[in-house]
């Protein structure tokens, strides 16, 4: 029955869409997941398939200040507008569990998606941005979402990062303890959203090893673990050399669309205005973790080409956010 009312309230959201003679939102597809250290573990079809995923929605507030997106149509970047596309996106992959950044519309999300059988929980950030902004609508932070008919919240953290200095920063993330109602395996699942821009590389580091540092403390050895969030941090980055040599045991799940193991080349594209002109920047700084220990990536959902994306980029009229969703499909490694 959730199935069937998801599937109504996506034809529904679509149809709002042509009526207001917005484009189509952009197509993607899903791939299997390479060849990889996991091959060893059960890959039973029969298994339940825990879908993930990972997205930084663009909060609403920022969109329309001082992000500067130039190259972006202005209705593109409307609310009313903005809303039906990230609907779609969200709808179109039933994911068992969405874990989400720059939410700053979080019980507009919560009203729509519980007619959909979705639960969720939301922790803003301490001084949110979007309150300087000159329209907003209340702060941004990180939401978890989840099927309340396949797994249930046995736990929630919230957690506001901190500095080697044992200082809170304007960073936060949820960690929330789940039961598998299928299967009655518990795991956990963390959302995060470092700190943004290239010279805060260090203040990236020291708030990625306090989570590292909580999750050790709050998440036992034997409990399955994934960890989502916006980084803002490329690979080179030493945030993102913690997660990799982490005790916990992880893994990226999209080195594994290739057979490289690579991360793929971008995971937001963007064009901004400044003083020096239009600036594109391409950067690979959304995950997915996951523990090796206890979960294999089947199937990934792919990027789209800088084709497919178009010219001026993201956000645009066919996709919401400036940055991809990143979706798995996990078994259950026993």
């Amino acid at each position: 029955m959730a199935a069937e009312k998801e599937q109504a309230l996506l034809k529904e959201t679509q149809q709002q869409r042509r009526d207001l003679q917005l484009p189509a939102l952009l197509k993607r597809q899903f791939q299997q997941a390479a060849a990889s250290q996991n091959d060893t573990l059960p890959s039973n079809n029969s298994q339940p398939v825990l879908r993930v995923m990972q997205w930084n929605l663009l909060a609403q507030a920022l969109s329309q200040g001082d992000d500067n997106f130039v190259l972006c149509p202005v209705e593109a970047l409307n609310w009313e507008n903005r809303k039906l596309h990230v609907l779609e996106e969200i709808l179109s992959y039933r994911s068992t569990i969405m874990c989400l950044e720059e939410v700053d519309h979080f019980k507009y999300l919560k009203d729509v998606l519980s007619q959909v059988g979705y639960d969720g929980c939301f922790f803003p950030k301490p001084d949110s941005p979007c309150l300087y902004s000159d329209v907003h609508y209340g702060p941004d932070g990180c939401a978890v979402f989840w099927k309340a008919d396949q797994v249930k919240l046995e736990m929630q953290k919230n957690v506001i990062l901190q500095n080697d200095a044992g200082k809170e920063t304007n960073q936060v993330a949820v960690l929330c303890h789940f039961s598998h109602l299928a299967t009655q395996k518990r795991f956990h699942v963390a959302v995060t959203h470092l700190k943004s821009k290239p010279p805060y590389w260090q203040l990236r580091h020291e708030q990625g090893k306090y989570l590292e540092k909580v999750l050790q403390e709050s998440v036992p050895q034997s409990s399955p673990l994934i960890v989502c969030g916006d980084f803002n941090a490329e690979p080179s980055e030493q945030v993102y050399a913690t997660f990799r040599s982490s005790s916990l045991g992880l893994d990226s799940s999209y080195r594994h669309l290739t057979e490289q193991l690579e991360e793929p080349s971008y995971t937001t594209w963007k064009i901004r205005g400044g003083l020096k002109g239009n600036k594109e920047t391409a950067h690979c700084i959304d995950y997915i973790w996951f523990s090796t220990n206890h979960f294999r990536p089947v199937s990934l959902l792919k990027f789209p080409t800088g084709e497919e994306i178009g010219k001026d980029r993201l956000p645009s009229l066919i996709y919401p956010s400036d940055h991809l969703s990143l979706v798995v499909d996990f078994m259950f490694a026993d």
